[in-house]
């Protein structure tokens, strides 16, 4: 008896069914969840020329004999259901049946496998037929893909370049190497190993990813809800607040095994850090949630890229609290909080800072400073920020200085931001970095920016790679990376700032373009009247005009 059956109308009228391959990222991922579903150990995935020429994906899974595997190649056929009451309660990450068929539809597929206990494999080629015949093979499943989008030009030509789909796959891969962190996984492209994990637990998983500064900056954690449909459990590894990103793309989420973004446990992450990341910074972190299957709806999007749960703020507040409670071994003591009316606090005033003096600085964060009858608190950081933007963008048109370093910096990318680096060569250059190949996916920093005389940090290579990855291009392709740049050589919290220091902040600021805001969007100074004072301290006896 096979264990792939054809499913019946009544399922099939089910399902939301729909192209699942635009692009060879698709293929990639539609293939690796196989491979899991098959419980390999070790996955193992080559392409050429950016997926466009060659993909072949191969696990060490439970296999199929040659009945099975010539019937997983046809529509709607699949071991992982048996009718349309399974299609709620799927605990697989593929499901569909047209993962293979939809490949094939598209593409030349070749599938050769062997479960355990066979003498011998088989070997499924389906081109503009299909032909079944016994292959040699270890116990598991190997399916090389050649020749996609060939019988469909317009969608080849839609796709990018080589090093973009190339992007798409390492950012797919590296996904599910975190979030599957006891598989092993390998990951080469045109001859090169990019990508490789020791199956070896989530630690060495964010080691392989990331790098070794990275990863000795994690830890682990894991929490169980009991909830009436049964155990809610949510774990994974949160890296430091000392490390951090400028997009929340590196906060990596999984749904009952499934390497998605998924927006709910990724926001729900990004609270449970709170206030020990700067409010326009984001966390490195791998968080799964296992719940029952009857909590989840996995079958809302076509290509599977998204989830919908039944209670979605019960796994808001589960992913919040773990991520919030393990963090806790940090000192988030506070002194009392003192809150003014929000309507009372003007983020609008005019730009006349001329009658504007310098009181002191508090917490070497906030510049005090009195204006009249109002007192105008300062962030140093913002409005640093935003002086040095506006320098950065009047100067657009030049080459940015750069000073050497001596020695280089020697940086450890992720597969994804390696891509990245050769992809964007010539703009990261003109912002100032210089940065050389050092082996596979480690990478030299040579020369780095020193805008108006201050030598940006070497980890701003990590910003500049995030904002290319976020497609971040307006008109002048270089402003949402001027942004980043300002960031970095500006005044931080801890730097202390004299007098004389502050009252030059408060001209150069007063002669921007927009003030009032740092180029994150981030108020740079608040105003607060003498009466809003008087009425928070109840005093009655001072009169205001």
């Amino acid at each position: 008896m096979t264990v792939v059956r054809t499913l019946d109308t009544d399922t099939i009228e089910r399902i939301a069914a729909g192209e699942v391959v635009t692009r060879p990222a698709n293929v990639v991922t539609e293939l690796v969840e196989n491979a899991l579903d098959a419980a390999a150990t070790r996955i193992s995935i080559t392409v050429e020329n950016g997926g466009l020429d060659r993909i072949q994906v191969s696990d060490d899974g439970h296999g199929m004999d040659e009945a099975d595997a010539a019937l997983a190649v046809e529509r709607h056929t699949t071991s992982k259901i048996e009718d349309a009451s399974d299609v709620d309660s799927v605990e697989t990450l593929g499901f569909r049946g047209e993962a293979l068929p939809s490949i094939a539809a598209v593409a030349r597929l070749e599938l050769t496998t062997k479960p355990s206990g066979s003498v011998g494999g088989t070997r499924v080629t389906v081109d503009e037929d299909k032909t079944v015949e016994p292959a040699g093979h270890g116990v598991g499943t190997t399916v090389e893909v050649t020749e996609l989008f060939a019988r469909l030009p317009a969608r080849r030509a839609a796709l990018g370049s080589s090093t973009q789909e190339f992007s798409h796959i390492s950012r797919a891969v590296s996904r599910y190497a975190l979030c599957h962190p006891d598989v092993r996984f390998r990951l080469v492209h045109d001859g090169n190993t990019v990508l490789s994990t020791p199956g070896t637990g989530r630690t060495d998983a964010i080691l392989s990813v990331y790098d070794r500064s990275v990863a000795g900056q994690s830890t682990e954690f894991a929490s169980e809800h009991e909830t009436n449909e049964g155990v809610l459990r949510v774990e994974g590894s949160l890296v430091y607040p000392a490390v951090t990103r400028s997009k929340p793309t590196h906060v990596y989420t999984a749904v009952n095994g499934r390497a998605l973004s998924e927006t709910t446990i990724r926001n729900a992450t990004i609270a449970g850090y709170g206030s020990l990341l700067a409010s326009d910074r984001y966390p490195i972190a791998v968080v799964g949630v296992t719940l029952p299957p009857e909590c989840v709806d996995v079958n809302v999007h076509p290509a599977k890229e998204s989830v919908r749960f039944t209670d979605e703020q019960r796994v808001a507040t589960a992913v919040e609290r773990a991520v919030s409670e393990t963090l806790s071994g940090t000192d988030l003591s506070r002194s009392a909080e003192f809150s003014f009316d929000d309507s009372s606090i003007d983020t609008e005033r005019p730009a006349t800072f001329e009658d504007v003096s310098v009181i002191g600085q508090f917490r070497e964060l906030y510049l005090l400073c009195e204006d009249g009858d109002d007192l105008l608190v300062l962030d140093q950081h913002a409005a640093h920020e935003r002086i040095t933007y506006e320098r950065l963008r009047e100067r657009a048109g030049e080459t940015i200085e750069s000073v050497a370093l001596d020695p280089p910096q020697t940086l450890s990318l992720t597969p994804t931001e390696a891509t990245t680096v050769e992809e964007h060569h010539d703009a990261i250059e003109a912002l100032g970095f210089h940065v050389e190949p050092f082996g596979n996916t480690t990478y030299r920093v040579t020369e780095l920016p020193a805008p108006l005389g201050r030598v940006t940090d070497g980890d701003a290579v990590h910003d500049v790679l995030d904002a290319f990855l976020a497609g971040e291009e307006p008109e002048d392709p270089r402003d949402a990376l001027l942004a980043e740049l300002a960031c970095h050589p500006s005044l931080r919290a801890g730097d202390t700032v004299s007098t004389e220091e502050a009252a030059t902040l408060i001209e150069q600021l007063g002669a921007c373009e927009q003030p009032y805001a740092c180029p994150h969007g981030r108020p740079t100074v608040l105003s607060i009247d003498e009466a809003t004072l008087a009425r928070s301290f109840e005093r009655s006896d001072i009169r205001f005009e």
